[in-house]
């Protein structure tokens, strides 16, 4: 396998977007882990993540032969066999590494495990029946969700409510995201009600701007380029929902750095920002759909 598929294969470009989830998620449970032990977080659920995106191209290797034959199965480049088996090592790894890491963090497996196979069960699911499955936007703003929730339980053996409170904020935001990207083939979206779920974030933020100036400016921020990143559906143009698509997910980060910010972690809350700017970058080099 080719180092360029292999980039392609796992959506590489979306990455700074698991790093930002993981730091929001131990900030959330309130725990303050050293450097070595944040990037080692950050690579686990980075090895869950491109497991997820391999296992996407693995399962959906039909439907691309049809509408996506530039993928790298369906034009032959790559083996089925190949992704399906890289896939599953890489997500058998990031369980061991979370689990490993729960256990060194906080002394306890058990339930940082129970986390991250909810949230290896869920990738699975996802990526197997998720073509024809109205709930799968759902589906994928629960795995994006339990990134936040595995990080917190890998720092501490309770999280506090904030964790799954923004945690399903932000499984609201990627059922707006993912309805965009099923719709991505058609160049067009048959309906817009599902994207009121990405208001929701955005209210929520401006709750938290109310006695913060600082946060009311990453919460405008977010809100604006959520704003902008859906002008691109209006204009119908060939690209225009993909670069939609794209632009949401960088969004990400900035919801990320919005939570940050209300915790009172403006330093971190720059680096969000940081993040943000690396996924654009890194979208141009790799697509992130």
């Amino acid at each position: 396998m080719r180092w360029s598929d292999a980039l392609q294969l796992g959506r590489v470009s979306n990455l700074p977007t698991v790093w930002t989830n993981t730091l929001a998620g131990v900030v959330l449970a309130g725990a303050a882990p050293g450097p070595a032990a944040m990037l080692g977080l950050c690579l686990a659920m980075s090895l869950f993540y491109v497991a997820g995106m391999f296992l996407n191209d693995a399962f959906d290797r039909g439907f691309d032969a049809r509408h996506r034959p530039e993928r790298p199965i369906p034009s032959g480049r790559v083996s089925a066999a190949a992704v399906f088996a890289t896939g599953f090592g890489m997500l058998a790894a990031g369980l061991v590494l979370l689990t490993w890491l729960g256990n060194t963090l906080q002394g306890s497996g058990g339930r940082v495990l129970l986390a991250g196979v909810v949230l290896a069960a869920a990738i699975v699911f996802y990526d197997w029946y998720h073509k024809h499955n109205p709930l799968s936007p759902v589906v994928m703003g629960f795995c994006r969700m339990m990134v936040y929730v595995a990080a917190a339980f890998a720092v501490v053996a309770d999280p506090p409510a904030a964790v799954y409170l923004l945690g399903a904020l932000l499984l609201a935001y990627l059922i707006g995201l993912t309805y965009i990207a099923k719709q991505e083939h058609l160049g067009r979206l048959s309906n817009l009600w599902p994207l009121v779920f990405l208001a929701l974030p955005v209210l929520w933020g401006v709750n938290a701007s109310v006695e913060d100036s600082r946060v009311a400016a990453f919460c405008a921020f977010f809100a604006a380029w959520v704003l902008y990143s859906l002008s691109f559906l209006r204009r119908r143009r060939a690209g225009d929902v993909p670069r939609a698509v794209g632009y949401l997910l960088a969004g990400i980060c900035l919801w990320d750095a919005l939570v940050l910010a209300a915790q009172g972690r403006i330093e971190l809350a720059g680096l969000a920002l940081g993040a943000f700017a690396l996924t654009l970058l890194l979208q141009r080099f790799v697509s992130p759909t």
